[in-house]
């Protein structure tokens, strides 16, 4: 028998049936949707996680004072803290003792109350900083212009607001060139923070922005020491040398008992860490939508089995009048890859369909290897479930077979 004749029966078989057919195929449908759907949930959360990482700058360490084990609140010595200074700035500026170093940003935090005319606001973040921020942190303006050297030489009192802070204070109305007051001080508005979202855990658009010399002389205080220091490397290769370096250049004068008393996150190697924390989660998650492809299976096999039942007699008279095994074997195998075929054909639409919608507020990247990957892992669970079902049905005895009420 032909294997477009076996198609043609195998067709037949599945027509006759079309609801049983329809509920087994939609096994095997379920199945392939689900390995597409979680496979493009799991991508889609490294991707958005990726992003909010590289929003930071992928070839950026910060530095904060206090050591694990030490400083201001965790239970050490207080004697082990030290503060990360301006001078610890101009240290790593020296290109001689830095050669990796791009930039290197101050920032220091505090805590304001923002007021424009009647409206009163208190941004989630409010920090003071010099012109390099806007490139380490990846923060361009969407209007105005960011902090200038020279309003930062002349302690300007000047501010950028995120958008957050925009809508609260002014609506839509246009903010730039206006001036608000930070905690009773008036500021002029310069520019507008391009829009960033959430990073997972707050806000990156309630923010305020203010000259570093400006910010320490009216809101935090000179003697309060940086609350960290961004450096910048040269190129994403140069991240691990930079950490280096800066570590090396502070740890003289910020240690105790051999400890260094200020901590360094490295971007680049948190950026590597997530991606391989989120490649195990994609993999788990693909782990358990493959349950459902082999309960697709055996309902493939029941199926199939009663099919054979049913068409016991069928059987007898084609053998005898000569078909051989392998026909029946073919015939009954090609129905199984056919209702597996056309159930994996329903999952991949379903699977591209369902990873246009956010799920759990993560927006599903489908990935091509998992739309594949599943398709052929349906059909392979048809082929090998059908397998059993197809040798019981060519095994029978033409005489037995006939006589079979």
């Amino acid at each position: 028998m032909s294997i477009a004749e076996a198609v043609r029966i195998a067709f037949q078989g599945v027509l006759s049936n079309r609801l049983r057919s329809l509920l087994t195929m939609l096994g095997i449908t379920i199945g392939v949707a689900a390995v597409i759907i979680l496979v493009a949930v799991g991508n889609g959360s490294a991707v958005a996680v990726q992003q909010r990482i590289e929003s930071l700058g992928t070839n950026v360490v910060t530095i904060q004072p206090g050591g694990f084990g030490f400083g201001r609140g965790s239970g050490g010595a207080q004697s082990s803290f030290t503060q990360l200074t301006v001078k610890d700035v101009k240290a790593l500026q020296d290109p001689s003792s830095a050669p990796d170093i791009k930039s290197v940003t101050p920032v220091v935090n505090g805590t304001v109350t923002a007021t424009y005319g009647a409206a009163s606001y208190s941004p989630s973040q409010f920090i003071g900083t010099t012109p390099s921020y806007a490139e380490a942190r990846k923060s361009p303006v969407e209007a105005g212009t960011f902090i200038t050297p020279q309003e930062e030489a002349t302690h300007a009192r000047v501010v950028v607001l995120g958008t957050t802070v925009v809508s609260n204070l002014f609506g839509s109305a246009n903010p730039i060139g206006q001036t608000i007051k930070l905690n009773g001080i008036g500021f002029t508005v310069v520019g507008v923070q391009a829009p960033k979202g959430t990073n997972g855990i707050q806000d990156q658009d309630d923010i305020a922005i203010a000259p570093l010399t400006t910010t320490q002389d009216l809101i935090t205080g000179v003697t309060t020491g940086l609350s960290q220091i961004i450096v910048e490397a040269k190129s994403s290769g140069q991240v691990d040398a930079a950490e280096a370096e800066a570590t090396s250049i502070l740890t003289p004068t910020h240690s105790s008992n051999g400890s260094a008393n200020f901590r360094v996150l490295n971007q680049a190697s948190l950026l590597q860490t997530t991606a391989s924390t989120n490649h195990v989660f994609t993999v788990l998650l693909a782990a358990v939508a493959a349950i459902s492809l082999l309960v697709g299976g055996i309902g493939v096999m029941n199926i199939m089995l009663v099919t054979v039942t049913e068409r016991t007699r069928e059987i007898g008279i084609r053998k005898a009048i000569g078909a051989r095994r392998s026909d029946i074997l073919g015939q009954f195998l090609t129905e199984a890859v056919l209702l597996s075929v056309l159930g994996g054909l329903l999952g991949v639409a379903a699977g591209l369909i369902g990873s246009q919608f956010k799920i759990v507020g993560v927006q599903p990247v489908v990935q091509t290897y998992s739309v594949v990957l599943a398709l052929t892992v349906g059909i392979a669970v048809g082929l090998f479930f059908g397998i059993y079902p197809a040798n019981r049905a060519a095994s029978l005895r033409p005489i037995e077979a006939l006589r079979y009420e």
